[in-house]
C-alpha cells in the first residue's frame, strides 16, 4: 500500500527542519524528486537519497556531488537529518521505517515543494490533467526571454539544459502542479492555472465531482492578491470558475467570451501559428515550432499568465516563437526506414486523441502508434474512452503489454484484448515482434510514434534512435 501527503504545511516543516543540514531523498531519481534535491544543495544544505533504478537523471546527479544509493538500506539514513519520500513508497519500505525509528522528520514529497517554493514572491502553478509539463516550459521560456530569470520544476526535462530543473533567481518560480492524491494542495500559488479537468487517477479520485472539488480548492489558495488563469473551453473548468471570488484571467481558442483567445490559426507541418486577442483587440502573431490546437491553448495559457506577472509582449512573443518542445511530448527522434519517429507521453484517451488530431495536420501518408497503456487501473476504468481514440483515427495501432507501475492487474484487462476492440491493431508481447512488424510495414512518408507513460520509449534505443 502506497502512502499519502503528510500535510504539515509551511509553517511546521519550517519547524521541523529548523536545525537540519542535511535531508534524504526517497525516491530521489524522480523527474520531481531530483530537481528538489538540487534545490537543496541550492540552498546550502546536504542532500543524498534512494532510488532502484541508475538513469540519466541519477548520474547527473552523483556528478553534482550528491550521494545516490540503488539497493535499499536503513542504514543509509546514518548522517541524514530528515527524509522526503515520495508517495509511490510503501508503508513497508525499510528505509522509511529506519527514519521514524530515528524520529528525524519525514515530510512527503509535495509538502516539501510546498515549504520550498514559498521563498519566491511569485509562484506559478502550472495544473490540469494534460499538457502540465508542455505549459509549465512555455511559461518557463517567456519568462526567460522576458529577463524574470525563473527557476523551474517541471514534470519533464527542458530542452536546452536537459533537465526538469532550472536554476534561477528568488524572485520567480515556475512548477507543475500534480494533482495526483490531491499533491497541488500543499502548495502555495500566487498565479494558479488550469488547463483542464478531466476523469483520471480514479484509483485516487471517485469520480468527476471529487476531481472538480480538488480543484475549486486548488484555485482558491490564490484569494489573496493571487490571479487565476483558466480554460474556458473546458466545461469543467467554467464549473469551478463559479466558486472563485479572486482576480480571475480567461482564456479559449472556441469560447468568445475570454480575456486571451486565439484566432486565425494555421497548420505548417509539424508547426502552427496565431493571432492572439485580448479582450478581443489584436493583442500580437504567436508562430510555434510545434502544432495542434492543444499546443494553441498551452501557448494561450503561458501568454495570460506572463502578462498577469508584467512580462512584456515581447518577451511573450520571443519565449514562445523560441519553444521548441519538452522531452517525450512529440519529441521528434529521426528516421526510421524512411519514417519520421516521435516519442510521446500520452497516456490518457484526450491525450491521445489530441496527438493524433495533430499528426492528422502533418500530411503523413500513413501513422503507425506504437502503445503501451499505462497502469491497469487507468486502462480498466477509461476502457471504452481508449477503444474510442484508437478507431476513431486513421492509425495503425501496435499494442505493447501494459505498464504495471505501483499496480498488480486486479482488473483483468490486457493489451491483448485491447488490440481485439480496435480494427485492425495488432499486439506484440515483446519489443522484437514490434520491431520486427515496424521494419515490414513502414515506408518513406509515415510516421510512427512510440506512446506511453511507461518504459515503452526503451524500444527507441534498440531502433537506434
Amino acid at each position: 500500500m502506497s502512502l499519502g501527503n503528510t500535510a504539515y504545511g509551511k509553517e511546521k516543516i519550517r519547524e521541523l527542519l529548523r536545525d537540519v543540514k542535511s535531508i534524504y531523498f526517497l525516491g530521489i531519481g524522480g523527474i520531481n524528486m531530483s530537481a528538489l534535491a538540487r534545490m537543496t544543495v541550492a540552498q546550502g544544505l546536504r542532500a543524498g537519497g534512494y532510488d532502484r533504478t541508475r538513469s540519466g537523471i541519477t548520474e547527473k546527479l552523483e556528478k553534482a556531488g550528491i550521494e545516490v544509493f540503488y539497493e535499499l538500506d536503513p542504514e543509509h539514513l546514518s548522517g541524514y537529518g530528515a527524509l522526503v519520500y515520495t508517495v509511490a513508497i510503501s508503508e513497508d519500505n525499510p528505509e522509511y521505517l529506519r527514519a521514524q525509528e530515528l524520529q528525524i522528520p519525514v515530510i512527503s514529497r509535495a509538502d516539501y515543494m510546498g515549504y520550498i517554493m514559498s521563498g519566491y514572491r511569485e509562484r506559478i502553478g502550472i495544473s490540469g490533467m494534460h499538457g502540465k509539463s508542455t505549459t509549465t516550459a512555455m511559461v518557463a521560456s517567456v519568462f526567460e526571454y522576458g529577463g524574470a530569470d525563473p527557476t523551474v520544476l517541471s514534470g519533464a526535462e527542458l530542452k536546452g539544459i536537459e533537465s526538469s530543473y532550472r536554476e534561477g533567481g528568488l524572485d520567480n518560480l515556475v512548477f507543475e502542479a500534480c494533482e495526483y492524491k490531491d499533491s497541488f494542495l500543499e502548495f502555495y500559488p500566487s498565479v494558479a492555472i488550469v488547463l483542464n479537468i478531466d476523469l483520471d487517477h480514479l484509483d485516487y479520485f471517485s469520480g468527476i465531482g471529487h476531481i472538480r472539488s480538488s480543484f475549486t480548492k486548488f484555485i482558491n489558495k490564490c484569494r489573496d492578491g493571487g490571479t487565476v488563469v483558466l480554460n474556458f473551453d473546458d466545461a469543467d473548468v467554467r464549473a469551478v470558475a463559479s466558486e472563485y471570488k479572486g482576480n480571475l484571467v480567461t482564456f479559449g481558442v472556441d469560447s468568445g467570451d475570454v480575456d486571451y483567445r486565439a484566432v486565425n490559426i494555421e497548420y505548417c507541418g509539424r508547426k502552427c501559428g496565431f493571432d492572439l486577442l485580448f479582450k478581443n483587440d489584436f493583442f500580437c502573431h504567436i508562430d510555434l515550432s510545434v502544432t495542434g490546437e492543444h499546443y494553441v491553448r498551452d501557448a494561450l495559457a503561458a501568454a495570460a499568465a506572463a502578462a498577469s506577472c508584467g512580462i512584456s509582449k515581447d518577451g511573450i512573443i520571443k519565449g514562445l516563437s523560441s519553444f521548441t518542445g519538452v522531452h517525450r511530448r512529440m519529441e521528434y527522434r529521426g528516421k526510421y526506414f524512411g519514417a519520421d519517429v516521435f516519442d510521446d507521453y500520452a497516456h490518457h484517451p484526450k491525450e491521445i486523441r489530441s496527438t493524433f488530431s495533430a499528426v492528422e495536420k502533418m500530411g503523413y501518408n500513413n501513422v503507425w502508434c506504437v502503445y503501451q497503456p499505462h497502469t491497469y487501473s487507468r486502462t480498466a476504468t477509461l476502457y471504452d474512452g481508449f477503444i474510442s481514440a484508437f478507431s476513431d483515427y486513421k492509425v495503425n495501432v501496435i499494442f505493447a503489454d501494459i505498464f504495471a507501475a505501483r499496480e498488480t492487474n486486479r482488473w483483468g484487462v490486457s493489451s491483448e484484448k485491447l488490440a481485439e476492440e480496435i480494427p485492425g491493431a495488432k499486439y506484440y508481447p515483446d519489443h522484437e515482434g514490434i520491431i520486427g512488424f515496424l521494419k515490414s510495414n513502414v515506408k518513406d512518408g509515415d510516421a510512427v510514434i512510440v506512446m506511453g507513460a511507461g518504459d515503452i520509449c526503451s524500444i527507441l534505443e534498440e531502433m537506434k534512435l
